[in-house]
């Protein structure tokens, strides 16, 4: 009697078949009995699937094959300049790749790779085959030649130009940013065809867009419309039967604090002073995931899209603005269903006892930082003493409990005193950009943080300390060739730190309080950071490095960060199966969690980049607009062809160009100084200097500056007394 097709576990049964040898789609049909077209379309769906997820390819003759032991499948990215390219698995491995071996691949393409030797400490590949193309549009700059149109595109990592047919131009006039559709694959120039015209290049309004085009992000607001539909689904107010089996924290006194234009409030914080003189710390999270169900098409779309991006004053949110600025924003005097996280903590900082709950509070304020900060530091007018006044007890308490909790992480070693170099822009009303100022945090920014990192560490420890499978925020130690770069660095500049092979986070917070008033700790800080490895997402569990954690996680905004949804989910069946994880389950998230942590650490990467594109953009567009203007500026990095100088405050970098320079340079690599040839001028580390812009250009947001300092013996007279330290000596001469 022959066998029917049977529905369940339709990709075990293709991988089985598969590993025998590789097959049609209809060869497939016969062997798995399906006849209905039903059945068809099941398969075809699951074959579909394979494809996307990188674990099939079809070769040559259309046949589905599973890639051989040396073969993996990636997507490809190139460097920024276009001179190597990285293949990046759905696990998360990577393979380099160098120009020669690149086929007809082009930038986010879906590849075949061979694995071929090793470049450095990766795997070094070979495309064999594209397997789909991973870009159908770019954004360039129009050019004409006789008949014929091409396409600059401006994102440096897409490794060739495009070519225009005359009946593709759309109106198109050379000079122009355009937006074009890929109509034909080729080897050399793909074809397209102009579906928009985005303007001239020194527009303001141009940038946006250039950014969404060029990192393939989606239209701010506009989500599909099967997504749209399960979200008029939702309700806009929390319903009686919601509230079943939660703890009901509504008469608690619960605040948000955020930034002045925050619309999405996804934490919620709440203090006391407990008769035993430890403190109770509660921290109310949006319950994101109550509305979002698993495999619906809004968690499909939240998915894909990975985060919310940033983009100056555009925001493109990860869930659609009827969840993530009203249902699941715990907006105040509103019922908002949450994951509570209630914590005892100690004098000591230590958290002592711990309770989860599906809870539902109503925030009694929607407080921000500025007001916060006020009325911490004594500054309050009446107005606002009359509008939050009442609050100063609960927000001194948050302080007091910051401090404690801060002096803990400051006394396990984690790195506390790293300011990021944020700028804010100043626009006028024409959208033309007035003045770049430096953000300051302020003791509010630093009590959300301190309690977000709290909370964070002791939703980890509840997995990690039963093995469970689980999505943690992992930070691994740095490499030592770049924390030698760092000594070196410091080194040049006088300043002597023991840097151990096994290094401790401990070491270098020391380090950076002993810097804080040197003139070129922002520097130093930005060193730091290159020498540190990037915070990802991880199914496996080796700690956070700069928070000197054994465990951590993002927990606490999940309206704005995928990887925080799925550990609300993990916790919400922690809880309902009274402490653990189902059999059923640890197996599904044992298999799910590697990819969904790799693809939304990639994701995070995308949106990390899209934000900062947008603000070198902004910032040459400041610098456009003083052309004429004199700036002082520090060096930050010296190399054979140059030095790199910024403005500190409005964290704007320019190359000085060693052939604008005023005599001919030598660099000398071990003290990494530029000497001049007849002058016996010397350059380096933390020198100040004044400059002005010789060249910016806002699509490669690349500036040059070029030095106005005629009177440079009195400059160096000026920095000796600055840096006294900096002893230099060059061939064993003395310098004249």
């Amino acid at each position: 009697m022959k066998k029917n097709f049977k529905k369940k576990n339709i990709k075990e049964k293709i991988m089985k078949i598969l590993k025998e040898k590789p097959l049609l789609q209809k060869e497939v049909y016969e062997k798995l009995k399906a006849k209905t077209k039903d059945e068809k379309r099941e398969i075809r769906k699951n074959l579909s699937e394979l494809l996307d997820e990188g674990v099939l390819y079809k070769n040559s003759k259309n046949k589905f094959c599973i890639p051989g032991k040396n073969m993996k499948i990636g997507t490809i990215e190139f460097t920024r300049r276009g001179s190597m390219a990285f293949v990046t698995t759905k696990t998360g491995d990577e393979i380099a790749v160098t120009l020669e071996n690149i086929k007809d691949a082009m930038h986010k393409d879906l590849v075949l790779v061979e694995i071929i030797g090793n470049w450095r400490d990766l795997p070094k590949g070979k495309v064999l085959k594209v397997l789909k193309r991973g870009m159908n549009k770019v954004v360039g700059i129009f050019e004409q030649k006789k008949l014929f149109g091409f396409i600059l595109p401006i994102d440096q990592k897409i490794n060739t130009d495009f070519y225009v047919s005359p009946e593709n131009f759309n109106n198109a006039k050379p000079g122009q940013i355009v937006e074009a559709e890929i109509i034909k694959y080729t080897h050399k120039n793909p074809e397209v065809r102009v579906t928009k015209i985005i303007g001239d290049v020194n527009e303001p309004k141009v940038d946006l867009p250039i950014v969404i085009i060029k990192h393939d992000l989606p239209e701010p607001g506009v989500f599909p419309d099967n997504v749209m539909k399960e979200v008029l689904k939702i309700p806009n107010t929390v319903q009686e039967k919601d509230l079943k089996g939660r703890e009901d924290f509504r008469n608690e006194i619960i605040v948000t604090i955020d930034g002045d234009n925050a619309k999405d409030f996804d934490d919620a914080v709440q203090v006391k002073k407990l008769e035993n003189g430890n403190y109770l710390l509660g921290v109310h999270i949006a319950d994101v995931s109550h509305y979002v169900k698993e495999n619906s098409n809004l968690d499909k779309e939240a998915f894909k899209r990975g985060t919310s991006v940033y983009l100056i004053d555009t925001v493109i949110p990860m869930l659609p603005h009827e969840l993530s600025d009203w249902i699941c924003s715990l907006v105040e005097g509103e019922d908002r269903l949450t994951m509570s996280l209630i914590m005892e903590i100690d004098k000591e900082g230590e958290v002592i006892n711990y309770n989860v709950y599906n809870g539902v509070i109503k925030s009694k304020k929607r407080l921000t930082y500025n007001k916060v900060n006020k009325l911490l530091n004594n500054e309050a007018n009446e107005e606002l003493e009359r509008e939050i006044g009442w609050l100063r007890p609960n927000l001194e308490i948050m302080k007091e409990l910051m401090e404690i909790i801060r002096e803990n992480r400051r006394r396990r070693g984690a790195i506390l005193d790293i300011e990021g170099g944020e700028v804010k822009f100043i626009f006028d009303e024409k959208g033309n950009i007035k003045d770049i100022i430096p953000v300051e945090r302020g003791i509010s920014e630093v009590i959300i943080e301190e309690f977000m990192i709290k909370a964070n560490e002791t939703v980890a420890s509840i997995f990690d300390s039963q093995g469970l499978p689980f999505i943690y925020r992992i930070h691994e130690e740095p490499d030592p060739d770049m924390l030698l770069q760092l000594k070196n660095y410091l080194e040049i500049m006088g300043l002597k730190y023991r840097f151990p092979k096994n290094i401790h986070p401990k070491l270098l917070q020391d380090m950076l309080e002993h810097l804080k008033d040197h003139p070129l700790k922002k520097s130093i800080q930005k060193l730091l950071v290159r020498s540190l490895k990037r915070a990802v997402y991880s199914d496996l569990n080796v700690g956070h490095f700069g928070l000197a954690s054994e465990n951590y996680t993002h927990f606490t905004s999940p309206i704005r960060r995928y990887p925080d949804l799925i550990v609300h989910r993990l916790l919400k069946k922690y809880l309902k199966n009274k402490g653990t994880l189902s059999n059923k389950e640890i197996e599904k998230y044992t298999e799910l969690l590697p990819e969904i942590a790799s693809y939304s650490s990639k994701r995070e990467r995308v949106a990390n980049e899209a934000e900062w594109d947008l603000s070198d953009m902004k910032k040459v567009e400041y610098i456009m607009n003083h052309m004429n203007e004199t700036f002082e500026v520090f060096i930050t990095n010296i190399t054979k062809f140059g030095m790199f100088a910024e403005i500190p405050n409005k964290f704007i970098q320019g190359l000085i160009h060693v052939s604008t320079m005023d005599d001919y340079y030598v660099y000398n690599e071990k003290q990494n100084v530029l000497v001049g040839e007849k002058t016996k001028k010397i350059y380096r580390l933390g020198d100040k200097l004044k400059v002005r812009v010789k060249n910016a250009n806002k699509l490669t947001a690349e500036i040059d500056f070029e030095i106005v300092d005629k009177n440079n013996n009195k400059l160096e007279k000026e920095l000796k007394k600055q840096y006294p330290n900096a002893k230099i000596k060059l061939n064993n001469k003395k310098r004249k």
